[in-house]
């Protein structure tokens, strides 16, 4: 069994992952190629790992469930705040139609354009910026991942970009420890759910934290 197979399995479908599209697609991506060179040994790992910048990449366990979570199906078309190394994107490039990734750290999403070029991912879209104004001119649409912890629930953003109907998955809460949340549009209400508790890297921008 490869490494991979076997993080797959241990620490994804071990833990309640029953989402087999979402299997297919950790299956389907090489997790060690978002991985510095002197790092690769940490891919398989059950935590998350750092990927430079002060950020890093989330705990496959973490990926999983957050994609389940958002239930893509194949004719959507969702949105990622925080790129990162680009391996959560990559995966939810294997569910949806179009992917729209933001990021504010400009070699970081350099690189992850490059990553998912190399592994011939072309249903995506990237963009250097603050992720919190998300994508305008591309919305509304129907999922939206946020990869980094709020202050509070961004409403205006969500109300903003996600369709009726739609879902986001995200952290909120303080700097050390945040929520994980679903939320679900219903017309002009937000609903929330809990998930469990996460610790992510902070989201920074203009509904986020300032620094």
């Amino acid at each position: 069994m490869t490494p991979q197979e076997q993080m797959i399995r241990q620490q994804i479908i071990e833990r309640g992952i029953k989402d087999e599209r979402v299997i297919a697609g950790l299956r389907a991506i090489p997790r060690e190629r978002f991985f510095l060179s002197d790092s690769k040994e940490a891919a398989y790992a059950d935590r998350a790992a750092s990927i430079g910048h002060d950020q890093t990449i989330s705990q496959p366990y973490m990926v999983a469930l957050m994609t389940a979570r958002l239930q893509v199906s194949p004719e959507q078309k969702v949105l990622e705040i925080g790129t990162g190394s680009g391996y959560q994107t990559a995966i939810l490039c294997k569910l949806a139609r179009e992917v729209y990734s933001i990021e504010r750290i400009k070699p970081l999403l350099d690189e992850a354009f490059e990553r998912l070029l190399s592994l011939e991912i072309r249903n995506v879209h990237f963009r250097f910026g603050d992720g919190t104004r998300g994508w305008p001119e591309a919305a509304p649409f129907d999922r939206i991942l946020i990869a980094a912890g709020a202050p509070k629930l961004p409403e205006a953003f969500l109300k903003s970009q996600l369709t009726d109907g739609g879902i986001a998955v995200l952290p909120v809460g303080p700097a050390d420890e945040q929520m994980l949340i679903e939320v679900v549009r219903d017309g002009d209400k937000l609903i929330s759910s809990d998930i469990c508790a996460c610790r992510f890297v902070k989201l920074i921008g203009a509904e986020g934290w300032s620094t």
